[in-house]
């Protein structure tokens, strides 16, 4: 890209299923850190489409490629509804994350559907997309990828963490950016407010009311994931494995599975970034205070709340990012990250 200015559609599906996160974002060439979010939206999931992305886990390999395609022309609609509702006019391409169905990089296994093919010609638009395969081809973990993105454009922060379906953190050490994820947040939040009929625990405010199991939160502190070295991911096979499990043999009470859990998730927090007072805190957690509470109470710090607009599309705007990078071969991912063999640029274009 030659131009100075460069606009872009970044798209976001996060594990947590809260919706279809869209900007519509200025970047200065070069110069990324001064960006301009211009239009953010988030379109809420059906219940039907919930359901069926809660289910793909268990899909056929063919029910998989379907769903691929049939989720692209759905992201295509939304996109285009988007496009129309604020009269866009100027788009260099559209950034896809998709949505993440399958997550085992040590199998060499990652999948995010919403064919990248379906959304260029629904949107008529340059489509980058698939951005974590190449990674995993290259024994990497294929995540996190917005690290280099706290890189460029919020590199002022000692610590970039994101409260998201799971909590990841993005930090500086000895010149190198070290990313990774930290524990679960709402995809185990929201699996439990889902028992009493909530979409998710408001504020925190049944979590806070509820009993802390100790027996439980010692289990869930031990997990081997919590010991091992990063780079290290996490995905939706490992917490239907490794947490439902461990807190239904122990805990039946909803209040206090989640009093219990938003302890367990701030002392893994903590663990990270105690003490700091440069902390860049976002993703749809934070807007839960109660778990905020407690990460500063374990992590001894106050916190600064972001603005709105950033907290709930940060993620997507660097895909954005990532987007821009890939188009001009820039790298756009980050070995000391991921622990791929090499950086790179990641990502497939589609052409309309």
């Amino acid at each position: 890209m030659s131009k100075k200015e460069i606009f872009a559609i970044g798209l976001m599906s996060g594990t947590s299923l809260d919706g279809i996160d869209l900007v519509y974002v200025k970047f200065l060439k070069n110069e990324y850190s001064f960006f301009e979010i211009i239009h953010a939206e988030t379109v809420s999931y059906t219940a039907e489409w919930k359901l069926l992305l809660q289910q793909a886990i268990h899909f056929s390999s063919d029910a998989l490629l379907d769903l691929d395609v049939v989720y692209g022309k759905h992201l295509g609609s939304v996109l285009a509804d988007f496009i129309s509702n604020y009269k866009i006019t100027e788009i260099d391409f559209i950034a896809s994350h998709g949505h993440t169905v399958l997550h085992q990089p040590e199998e060499g296994i990652t999948l995010q559907i919403g064919s990248g093919v379906e959304i260029a010609k629904i949107t008529q638009q340059k489509v980058v997309h698939d951005f974590r395969t190449q990674d995993v081809k290259l024994g990497g973990q294929g995540a996190p990828l917005v690290p280099i993105g706290d890189e460029l454009l919020f590199s002022k922060y000692d610590f970039c963490l994101n409260l998201g379906g799971f909590s990841n953190v993005s930090f500086k050490k000895e010149s190198k950016r070290i990313a990774f994820d930290i524990c679960p947040v709402n995809i185990v939040l929201n699996h439990y407010a889902n028992k009493i009929g909530l979409e998710y625990d408001v504020d925190g405010s049944i979590a806070s009311e509820g009993e802390l199991n100790r027996s439980l939160l010692e289990k869930l502190n031990t997990l081997a994931f919590y010991n091992k070295e990063a780079p290290k991911s996490l995905g939706l096979e490992w917490v239907q494995q490794e947490i439902f499990p461990l807190i239904d043999a122990i805990e039946e009470d909803v209040a206090s599975v989640l009093r219990t859990f938003v302890a367990h998730i701030a002392i893994q927090i903590s663990k990270i970034i105690k003490d700091s007072d440069s902390v860049l805190i976002t993703g749809g957690g934070v807007f839960n205070s109660f778990l905020m509470q407690e990460i500063e109470n374990y992590s001894n710090i106050k916190i600064v709340q972001a603005s709105d607009t950033l907290i709930n599309y940060k993620e997507a705007l660097i895909f954005a990012l990532l987007g821009v990078l890939k188009i001009d071969n820039q790298i756009n991912c980050l070995k000391s990250v991921t622990g791929a063999h090499k950086n790179h640029s990641s990502g497939v274009v589609c052409l309309p």
